[in-house]
């Protein structure tokens, strides 16, 4: 074999030999890692369902239902003089914007801020001295509420504050409870806004008087216990003072003897006084005609703002607010007819008990209707100061959590009504106000 034939194979036999060393990173290949013992997490954005929205407030706002045409006219009143009943939507931050149901739910975004903001009200002055500019006058809502000691009034001091503040006086009736009435009589102090306010003690022996005694005498004794228990701090130039209720109708004539005398201590006293809270219903029409009531109702047309007539008016039924109409609700009229006749002015009217029964209340849909009816039917007549609904005070199979649930709504309606009205009295027409 020739010499370098072997020194190339022996060349060759080298480089074999190099490319199999351990030490080259090459001679073997890269291994394949190992399969992994677990897959990581996949963590998601979250989803709608993932946070759901937060449950609506527990109790929803109630929206005054759509009210009823107005009418054409009020009664003996020229139809181009009415217009209808002003609605303005409620928009606020913790009472959202009325819908056309009969509820609002707030939506899930909705925030309840601490300080309520102030129902967007009509700014009744400017519109009362627009219709008087134009020989029409302005009519509101005169519905308040009567309350007593206990019971549940939860919302009542926002009701009278939001009318305080927007100019629109209330009615407040209070039994044996003088606080709510002295925080009104405080509003009309910083605001001098004339919010009609009525006190009354109760028991057998304050609610009607002796009637085995002349009507002269049972005055003096029947007016002397009011008088020694009247709250000191409730305010006697304000606070309208009832000293009877629901009286027998069959002593009319005793009463109105009896309601003569008691006028003559109430002038005497510088007191504010409303007689009889006859019942639903009563008196019979011919007893305000006898010749001592006519005295008396004379009386009361002198000083329409120390003396009044004080009247209930309920249906007695929850379906039906104008059952019977109108010798229940709307027996007012009887009154100013009689008074018309004998070329008496129209007496003060307060109409401290309103209402369905003494012990339930219509669905709250269907008590706005009827309020709403009610609240057109009194608005043509300045001399109806106001109607107390019946009853945010204890007992009577517990109706204040019904009746409570209609203060928030009736704030609504107060402050986003209104209607033109006669610049007067129109003439007593009961058929114009029947639904």
């Amino acid at each position: 074999m020739p010499k370098t034939i072997l020194v190339s194979l022996f060349l060759l036999l080298l480089l074999l030999t190099a490319c199999a060393s351990p030490d080259d990173p090459e001679a073997s290949p890269t291994p394949i890692p190992p399969a992994p013992t677990q897959i990581a997490e996949v963590v998601e954005t979250p989803t709608n369902d993932a946070y759901p929205p937060p449950s609506p407030a527990a109790t929803s706002y109630p929206l005054p239902p759509t009210p009823p045409p107005a009418p054409t006219s009020y009664p003996g009143y020229p139809a181009e003089a009415i217009d209808e009943a002003q609605f303005l939507p409620f928009v606020s931050q913790t009472e959202p914007t009325p819908t056309p149901t009969s509820t609002l739910t707030p939506s899930p975004t909705f925030t309840p801020s601490p300080t309520p903001t102030p129902i967007p009200t009509i700014d009744f002055t400017a519109v009362q001295a627009d219709l008087r500019a134009q020989g029409q006058e302005l009519g509101v809502s005169k519905f308040g509420f009567h309350v007593g000691p206990g019971g549940n009034r939860e919302g009542l001091a926002t009701f009278m504050r939001r009318h305080n503040e927007a100019g629109l006086p209330f009615f407040l009736k209070s039994v044996g409870d003088a606080g709510p009435l002295f925080e009104a009589q405080q509003m009309i102090v910083e605001t001098g806004l004339p919010h009609t306010l009525v006190f009354r003690q109760a028991s057998d022996a304050f609610d009607t008087p002796n009637y085995d005694l002349p009507p002269a005498q049972a005055a003096q004794e029947h007016w002397d216990l009011h008088v020694a228990a009247w709250p000191p701090e409730l305010d006697t130039a304000v606070v309208w003072l009832e000293t009877i209720n629901e009286v027998d109708k069959n002593r009319s004539e005793w009463l109105a003897q009896f309601a003569l005398e008691t006028a003559q201590l109430a002038l005497r006293d510088g007191r504010k006084w409303a007689a009889f809270g006859w019942s639903s219903g009563e008196p019979e029409p011919s007893d305000w005609e006898s010749p001592a009531m006519l005295d008396f109702l004379r009386l009361v047309g002198q000083h329409p703002d120390q003396l009044a007539i004080a009247l209930h008016e309920y249906s007695y039924v929850n379906d039906d607010i104008a059952d019977a109409y109108p010798y229940k609700v709307g027996r007012f009229q009887q009154l100013f007819e009689v008074a018309d006749r004998h070329n008496i002015p129209r007496p003060t009217v307060l109409i401290t008990e309103w209402g369905w029964t003494y012990d339930s209340n219509p669905s709250l849909d269907r008590a706005l209707e009827h309020i709403d009816w009610a609240a057109r039917l009194y608005a043509p007549y300045p001399e109806i100061k106001g109607a107390a609904i019946w009853y945010l005070g204890p007992g009577f199979q517990e109706i204040a959590n019904q009746t409570q649930r209609l203060i928030d709504p009736l704030t609504v309606y107060n402050l986003t009504n209104y209607y033109v009205i006669p610049p007067a009295s129109p003439p007593i027409a009961p058929d114009g106000y029947r639904p």
